[in-house]
């Protein structure tokens, strides 16, 4: 499966990064189309990356041997609608969607009965190359086609398959929302570090560059725990025991489990809107 074609069906932010990343792992550029509604948007794929690019959905995924839909879901509907006027059979296409919310279930009723199907959640890191995705298969999608997707997604960073469809939803909220979390905590730490009396770049240069460093230190040590790596800065009645006790206090464990929660919840909703 090394000569695919590859259509995405949508041009924005995270199409962006998979097309990039496939270029630089040495994926032939001329395999790989996208369309989109913006010109603008196509001119400079076009430009960047030396790819096909069509206004026209169905001039791109005609000939694919996998579509990559990666449009926004509450568009979803009236896209494949429209395409699959066109192209009544899928065949063998490999179809990828990263639209969040819209089950394979509902995807193969617009794809007229098409089953070979993989669902993405992806985060944003994966636009600088530090993705991780969950990623879930459809029954009929077959080993060989299991790879090609890994192959796709290794191109943006790591890549963490799930045994079952509702698995995507706790990927969301763990995963595929998280930097919002993470984005929301050094900017609250940040700010009362410039409310105690340090500057904005030598805040954000104290909080970002500890929260990479810190990243690093779990990566470098996979066998140790979160909690051993914690209890490793935190010496009894000291200045960090009195700042996690004051988070405990404050259950900060509670917030989060409700607040991941609540991300999947909502997932579960819009998979009955779309």
């Amino acid at each position: 499966m090394n000569n695919l074609k590859i259509a995405f069906i949508g041009g924005g932010n995270m199409a962006r990064s998979l097309i990039s990343g496939l270029i630089k792992a040495g994926y032939d550029s001329n395999l790989i189309s996208v369309s989109n509604r913006s010109e603008g948007k196509l001119i400079a794929l076009n430009k960047d990356f030396g790819i096909k690019t069509s206004l026209d959905n169905y001039e791109i995924a005609k000939d694919a041997d996998v579509i990559v839909l990666a449009v926004k879901p509450q568009f979803m509907a009236e896209m494949l609608n429209q395409l699959t006027a066109k192209i009544n059979d899928y065949g063998n296409r490999l179809i990828i969607s990263l639209a969040a919310g819209v089950t394979v279930e509902r995807l193969t009723g617009l794809l007229n009965g098409h089953k070979k199907i993989v669902r993405l959640m992806p985060n944003t890191p994966a636009l600088i190359g530090y993705g991780v995705t969950g990623t879930f298969a459809a029954p009929d999608v077959n080993a060989e086609e299991k790879e090609f997707t890994n192959r796709i997604l290794t191109a943006v960073g790591k890549v963490v398959w799930v045994g079952k469809e509702s698995d995507i939803n706790t990927v969301t909220a763990a995963s595929g929302s998280s930097p919002a979390y993470f984005f929301l905590f050094m900017q609250y730490l940040i700010e009362h570090t410039k409310e105690m009396g340090l500057s904005e770049e030598q805040a954000r240069t104290l909080v970002v560059e500890t929260a990479l460093g810190a990243a690093q230190m779990a990566i470098k040590n996979a066998d140790v725990s979160l909690e051993t790596l914690r209890a490793q800065v935190t010496s009894k009645g000291g200045t960090t025991f009195a700042a996690i006790s004051k988070f405990e206090e404050l259950n900060l464990k509670d917030s989060v489990s409700a607040a991941m929660d609540a991300c999947v919840a909502r997932a579960e909703e819009m998979q009955k809107l779309f």
